[in-house]
């Protein structure tokens, strides 16, 4: 049995699947990388988990935001 930690990168963290999947993996005590348009929406996680949790902003939506020159 292995006693590795991983680090999850996982996308839409505030609800649904990617929600469930965060508090998956940091209920076995992985570390997860969290985003979410909204990162206030992840504070919950970060109150029961602390620094097991990077709460990240991230709107896949919002081209502004993207690497200048790159996904046009």
């Amino acid at each position: 049995m292995s006693t590795t930690t991983k680090v999850w990168f996982i996308t839409g963290t505030s609800k649904g699947f990617g929600r469930i999947w965060a508090e998956a993996a940091l209920k076995r005590g992985d570390k997860v990388v969290a985003t979410a348009r909204n990162p206030s929406s992840l504070d919950e996680l970060v109150a029961r988990y602390g620094s097991s949790v990077l709460p990240l902003g991230l709107d896949v939506t919002d081209q502004a935001a993207s690497v200048p020159g790159r996904w046009r």
